[in-house]
């Protein structure tokens, strides 16, 4: 009989340690590696699964059927010891991932600020990653800091915002008004507070921050929790009746705080408030920051590129004069996550306010000509290539393709808008600014009235228990995802339009669905025969 070759199925193991000197703890970096041809074949293969899962965005489900407790047990295994192979673990995605999965992409998905995920940005990251760049240290990430440079300056143009300016990508809005305050905070304390912190025994009195009354959004008060100045630190500002901050009520507060022993340090204006999407009166407020020797802090998480649209720049008059800006390309510009950023209109503010060196680190940017080192300019040192996607993506569609999608949301809030005037069991608390709007669900028939007969309480607690109940029927139902708000006291449905699948027929299917679950939920919390069931069909409608 010949000998079989190494290759054969019937070939007996080697004993001991190989010759070549590859070791039998694990496999070798060429077992990991493979081969041009079968990566290439697995690259197909991811790329098609994502082709089918795009294309089934319309007819998912938005929330996953099964219960948290099934997922949990479909993912309740041992640690492996033995791997797969990659073709197979792969397939997983598509088998046991994205059935447990909420699809946020969908273009009915109305809840929270989501950006849809553009295909084009979700190739980027897989050559981001692919690549591995740690875009901290120019030298080592020449392109990769150039490239995140170039995105800074085009968010700034994109705006309005000065060109000349600072910045960095961050993980999104949290770190970056996180670290927008940290800026502030450097430059306003009157003490070297980097070096000193909190506990100096120059301090006296309080550090204080200023944002909307109700408004504002919740990252600020983590923020100041995270610099440990106290949730308590953020002093809330009377809002208008247009829901934008009162910049008067601003000035006399800060007043008010500082002949009270506090240290007024910095206000937070913002463009696109999380329940209204109302834009601050900036100009307003950047003419106390600078007689109250303020900070300028804008928060334009939600509604930054809005200020790319001639037809809404007026209502951003006084965004060039803030001195740092949040804004989050992983909502308005429909880039996946994560992707925020922050611009700081003097550079070296963030070089002060972060800059830390140690021994092993060499530095190259005390040289005039040295590029950006960006862990000098930001919390994070190890870094992702962030940019990477932002530069695609506008490489892609250009401010004129963002445009028309940024009109196309627009338009689908305006009809949303209309719908909910027309509608007598519809009440609307603002007119649409952005893409963000909250109305609620009232029965024609309790309108004005203080009780609703037969339950024993007030109508205003009846139609917020109402509106809950109407948006966890109609959440479970699949079709759409909402969230419920609170605008001062009261209760609202909240419906953000931040995708570029959504279209109009999106939005009318979403007001037909609330109108028909609207009447159902009201007939089972009031009961059979009540007036709102049998006349609010007479009344039209759905």
């Amino acid at each position: 009989m010949p000998a079989r070759g190494p290759g054969s199925r019937r070939t007996p193991p080697r004993r001991g340690r190989p010759a070549s000197g590859r070791s039998r703890v694990g496999p070798a970096f060429w077992d990991i590696d493979l081969p041009p041809e079968r990566f290439r074949r697995l690259g197909y293969r991811t790329v098609d699964q994502l082709a089918t899962y795009y294309a089934s965005l319309r007819r998912r489900p938005i929330l996953p059927r099964a219960s948290p407790s099934a997922i949990r047990d479909v993912f309740d295994e041992p640690l492996p010891r033995r791997g797969m192979d990659p073709f197979r673990v792969l397939d997983l995605w598509s088998r046991v991932v994205v059935p447990n999965s909420a699809h946020l992409g969908s273009p009915r998905f109305f809840g929270y600020v989501h950006g849809s995920g553009l295909q084009v940005a979700a190739l980027a990251d897989a050559l981001a990653a692919g690549q591995n760049p740690n875009v901290a240290d120019s030298r080592i990430s020449p392109a990769e800091s150039a490239i995140e440079a170039q995105v800074i300056r085009w968010l700034a143009t994109m705006i309005g915002y000065p060109a000349s300016c600072g910045g960095l990508l961050v993980s999104g809005g949290m770190a970056a008004n996180h670290t927008a305050l940290q800026v502030a905070l450097r430059a306003r304390a009157p003490y070297d507070s980097a070096r000193e912190g909190l506990q100096s025994r120059r301090r006296r009195g309080r550090f204080t921050v200023y944002v909307a009354e109700y408004e504002g959004h919740v990252t600020i008060p983590r923020a100041a929790d995270l610099l440990n100045l106290g949730r308590d630190a953020v002093r809330p500002v009377p809002i208008r009746d247009d829901f934008t901050m009162d910049a008067q009520a601003l000035r006399r507060i800060v007043r008010a705080d500082r002949s009270a022993g506090a240290i007024p340090f910095c206000a937070v204006g913002q463009a696109g408030t999380i329940n209204v999407g109302a834009v601050d009166p900036l100009a307003a407020i950047a003419k106390v920051c600078r007689a109250e020797n303020l900070w300028f802090h804008l928060d334009a998480a939600v509604g930054a590129f809005g200020a790319a649209l001639p037809e809404l720049r007026p209502r951003y008059a006084g965004l060039a004069r803030a001195d740092s800006v949040t804004l989050d390309p992983h909502k308005w510009l429909y880039l996946p996550k994560e992707c925020g950023g922050l611009l700081v209109k003097d550079e070296a503010l963030l070089r002060s306010a972060f800059g830390m060196e140690a021994a092993y680190l060499e530095r190259q940017d005390l040289r005039r000509t040295a590029p950006k080192n960006y862990r000098s300019l930001g919390p994070q040192s190890s870094r992702g290539f962030r940019a990477l996607k932002v530069w695609m993506a506008l490489k892609q569609l250009g401010v004129d393709g963002y445009c028309r999608l940024f009109r196309q949301n627009l338009a689908c809030t305006a009809h949303l808008d209309r719908r909910v005037r027309g509608d007598p069991d519809f009440e609307a608390f603002h007119e649409p600014t952005l893409y963000i709007y909250s109305f609620r669900y009232v029965p024609h028939d309790l309108r004005g009235a203080g009780y609703v007969p037969g339950l024993g309480v007030t109508t205003e607690q009846y139609l917020a228990r109402l509106n809950r109940a109407l948006v966890e029927e109609a959440n479970r139902g699949g079709e759409v995802f909402l969230t419920t708000t609170r605008l001062r006291e009261t209760t609202a449905l909240r419906v953000s339009i931040c995708n570029h699948r959504t279209t109009i027929d999106d939005t009318e299917r979403l007001f037909r669905l609330l109108k028909r679950t609207g009447q159902r939920v009201d007939h089972a919390l009031r009961g059979p025969g009540t007036r709102a069931h049998t006349s609010s069909r007479r009344a039209g409608g759905a």
